[in-house]
């Protein structure tokens, strides 16, 4: 037994001399589920599942990266749709997390749930996992950032809405409007036939007053935004980057015109036509991006949103500074604010424009209902404020617009009727298809080749290098002890021998 002993105290000195036997490096990063229990789920969905991929070397107060995969798609097949992103983490030590939500087609952003702040819908689950972050971590409060594509592009535009105090910008690839998706929203398959067609149109005011209603009272930072889509979507009619042109510009109290446009801008996944909306201290914080020609699942242009959330570099800040005199996209003084989200408040009823404020672009009136297309007054003072849901075209009730309250196409005239009060709460009356029709889930699954679960998770390869030489040294140590055995029997051999 002491002769192995001393075998492995050789082999160990050889070692630790040398340097090379110090422990093996820990396995790499992955992408790994945390328990509901842990991040402290509470009055969400219970479909509702976090993933986080925590870098290796996790950067000092790290920013945090949402990242919500499209229909029919899982966390997993998402991380492999954003190899750049993962890179970038890897990189500069910010945190990814990627929410899933098994059994369902889509993510819940028609209900009124989601749509309102702390309503307890699948936006608040991804909030709540965000918080949990922040708070295990250390993680940077004023650096949380989200990105997603088709229904994760939904889920990101719903996610700056409802929740502007979490999230400092996002970037959504063909998704909608925030509040659109309630317009006709079929619960079976999380899909709004309305929405998806782009038959959901309504007023700039309108749409700011939507997205006002589902956190009533809030003045502070809106977060800045990215939207692409291609031009020959059929999936999601390119109507809708219409509509988030005018609810974002509204929202973030700019003009409808763009400060600076170009064209023929190529990346190596398309070519764009890009259009820029600055603030008043010359940061930019709306840009849409529209390929001509393009289809539903583009590959995302990850060098350009990780540049836009600043974290294509470690270290350092938010690319937007915070803005001296910034307005909240002009909620009345004396109107209060917009309605609830999407299913929010009676139409023509409570909130109606106070005594002198009129709904210009500053002002922004407010009703529990909002805004909606085909209304005539924008807000203007009257008995039916704003009123309920959107109606296909007719006005509902006695005054004011149709329905910023619900938000969309096909509600106005499914409500009650007299005072412009929806049907169903102030939600879409119609309800639209429950079948998803040319957009149903179908067409909606996975975002590009690239997409489903067949990425590999984690380090790509093991330590072999480490654990070959630390193998080749132990090697070595028994060789040279083998050879200071046969030495030492050489010389017992000729002491004994006479002849020498």
């Amino acid at each position: 037994m002491n002769r192995y002993r001393k075998r492995a105290f050789a082999v160990a000195s050889v070692c630790f001399g040398l340097g090379l036997c110090a422990a093996l490096p820990a396995r790499a990063a992955s992408l790994t589920m945390v328990p509901r229990s842990t991040w402290g789920a509470s009055g969400v969905p219970s479909y509702m599942q976090m993933y986080i991929y925590v870098p290796d070397k996790l950067a000092t107060n790290p920013p945090i990266y949402v990242s919500s995969h499209s229909c029919g798609s899982t966390a997993t097949g998402q991380l492999g749709n954003i190899p750049l992103s993962k890179a970038a983490a890897d990189s500069n030590g910010f945190i990814m997390i990627l929410p899933d939500n098994p059994g369902q087609n889509c993510w819940d952003v028609g209900t009124t749930a989601s749509l309102s702040h702390n309503g307890g819908g699948d936006t608040e689950g991804v909030a709540q996992m965000v918080k949990y972050a922040l708070t295990k971590y250390n993680g940077d409060p004023a650096r949380v950032y989200a990105m997603g594509g088709s229904g994760g592009g939904m889920m990101t535009q719903a996610l700056m809405a409802v929740y502007p105090d979490v999230f400092r910008a996002g970037a959504a690839r063909a998704g909608v409007p925030a509040g659109c998706w309630s317009s006709g929203y079929d619960s079976s398959n999380q899909w709004s036939n309305n929405c998806a067609n782009g038959d959901v149109t309504m007023t700039a005011q309108a749409w700011g007053n939507l997205v006002r209603g589902m956190y009533p009272g809030y003045t502070g930072h809106r977060p800045r935004l990215q939207t692409y889509q291609g031009t020959a979507d059929t999936t999601i009619s390119y109507n809708n980057t219409g509509e988030s042109i005018k609810e974002w510009t509204n929202v973030l109290d700019l003009s409808t015109t763009p400060t600076s446009t170009d064209t023929g801008y190529k990346t190596p996944n398309a070519t764009y036509n890009r259009q820029f909306w600055s603030n008043a201290c010359g940061y930019t914080v709306f840009q849409a991006w529209s390929s001509p020609g393009g289809t539903h699942s583009m590959p995302y242009e990850e060098a350009e949103i990780l540049k836009f959330f600043g974290l294509d570099k470690a270290g350092g800040t938010d690319p937007e500074p915070d803005c001296p005199g910034a307005t909240d996209g002009g909620v009345t003084a004396t109107g209060g604010a917009a309605g609830g989200a999407a299913s929010g408040g009676n139409g023509g009823t409570g909130g109606a424009v106070g005594t002198g404020g009129s709904a210009g672009h500053a002002g922004g009136t407010a009703g529990t209902g909002g805004g909606g297309a085909g209304g005539a007054s924008g807000g203007s003072t009257g008995s039916g404020g704003e009123g309920g849901s959107n109606g296909t075209g007719g006005v509902v009730g006695t005054g004011g617009l149709v329905g910023s309250g619900g938000n969309s196409a096909e509600g106005g005239n499914n409500g009650s009727g007299t005072g412009g009060e929806k049907g169903s709460g102030g939600f879409v009356g119609s309800g639209g298809s429950s079948t998803s029709g040319t957009g149903g889930s179908g067409p909606m699954q996975g975002d590009s080749a690239s997409s489903g679960c067949a990425c590999a998770v984690g380090s790509a390869a093991p330590h072999s290098v480490s654990i070959g030489t630390a193998l080749l040294l132990a090697a070595l140590g028994l060789i040279v002890l083998r050879r200071q055995r046969v030495k030492r029997r050489s010389e017992r051999s000729l002491a004994a021998d006479p002849t020498c």
